[in-house]
C-alpha cells in the first residue's frame, strides 16, 4: 500500500471509530530560564553534522507580491513536509530572523516548488539574501493564489496560509491546500545530503 492509500485507511480508521471520551489535560512541565552559566545540551556544530545525515528533498517556496511589495517573493526551503490529508495541509518551516518570510505572510498564500536534480543552481539562487532571486527565472502563476510557479519544478502545491506556530529559532507554517501538480521529471528529485545537493534517479 502507498503512503496515500495507508493515509487514506488511517482516515477511514478514524473516522469509523468511537467519539472518544473526555480528555484530561496532562500535567505541564516545569519551565525555567536557562541560567548563563548552563551549556546547551546539545552543540549546534554536532547537532548539524549529524542531522545532516538525514536526506531531504529541496523546495522553493514562492508568494506573490503583496500590496505594496515591488516584486514576488521566494526562498529556498528544505524544511518541508505533507502534514494532513483530510484537509489536505503541508507545512514548512523558516528561521524567525528571515527577511522573506515576512512577505509571505503580507501575502498570505504561497506556492512549494519542488525543485528536480538538475535545479540545484536555481536552489542557490533563491538562498542568497537580498538578491534580485526572480532575474532570468523562466515561470508562471500558481492558479489559486497566483504565487510564482517556477517552471521545471518536479511538483508544485498551491497554498492559503493556515496556521503560524512558534518553533523555537523558527516558525513553522501550516498551509491549507487549494491546488496542487506534478510534471514528469526523468532526472528524479533534487536531494541535499550533508551539505550537498544530490540528485536521486527515478530508478531510486
Amino acid at each position: 500500500m502507498g503512503h496515500a492509500g495507508a493515509a487514506a485507511a488511517a482516515v477511514r480508521y478514524l473516522r469509523s471509530a468511537p467519539a472518544p471520551g473526555p480528555l484530561e489535560a496532562l500535567p505541564r512541565p516545569e519551565l525555567r530560564c536557562v541560567r548563563a552559566d548552563e551549556r546547551a545540551p546539545v552543540d549546534p556544530a554536532e547537532f548539524r553534522r549529524v542531522l545532516g545525515n538525514f536526506a531531504t528533498g529541496v523546495t522553493v517556496v514562492t508568494a506573490p507580491a503583496a500590496e505594496g511589495e515591488p516584486a514576488p517573493a521566494g526562498f529556498a526551503c528544505q524544511s518541508f513536509s505533507s502534514l494532513s490529508l483530510d484537509p489536505p495541509l503541508v507545512c514548512f518551516m523558516v528561521g524567525r530572523t528571515s527577511a522573506t518570510w515576512p512577505r509571505i505572510a503580507r501575502a498570505g498564500v504561497f506556492c512549494v516548488n519542488v525543485l528536480g536534480a538538475g535545479q540545484g543552481e536555481l536552489c542557490r539562487a533563491f538562498a542568497v539574501s537580498g538578491a534580485d532571486k526572480f532575474a532570468g527565472v523562466a515561470h508562471d502563476t500558481a492558479p489559486v493564489s497566483g504565487a510564482p510557479r517556477l517552471t521545471g519544478a518536479a511538483a508544485w502545491i498551491d497554498c492559503a496560509i493556515h496556521a503560524v506556530h512558534t518553533g523555537g529559532d523558527h516558525l513553522i507554517v501550516v498551509g491549507r491546500v487549494n491546488a496542487l501538480g506534478a510534471a514528469e521529471s526523468p532526472d528524479g528529485p533534487l536531494v541535499f545530503h550533508r551539505g550537498r545537493f544530490t540528485g536521486l534517479g527515478a530508478d531510486g
